[in-house]
């Protein structure tokens, strides 16, 4: 394994972990999990809040397919 395959691998397990997290950070939309035991709403934020989440997990989502499709693929040995 080269220095690049570890690095990117390293990197793909810290942004699932962080993408996680980000994901369990987000206001609840409906009944779902967050229901259980009320605690619904202690997660609320604002709205540009919620937005700003929105699109870091969406960048951070998107990296995190870009590296697994490279290293999928093989495309870094």
């Amino acid at each position: 394994m080269s220095l690049t395959y570890t690095i990117l691998l390293a990197l793909e397990t810290l942004l699932g972990i962080f993408m996680v997290i980000l994901i369990l950070l987000h206001a609840p939309k409906g009944e779902g999990l967050g229901a259980i035991g009320s605690s619904a709403a202690l997660f609320t934020t604002k709205r540009d809040a919620e937005a700003g989440l929105d699109k870091l997990t969406w960048t951070i989502a998107s990296v995190f397919m870009l590296i697994s499709l490279v290293l999928g693929f093989g495309l870094i040995r």
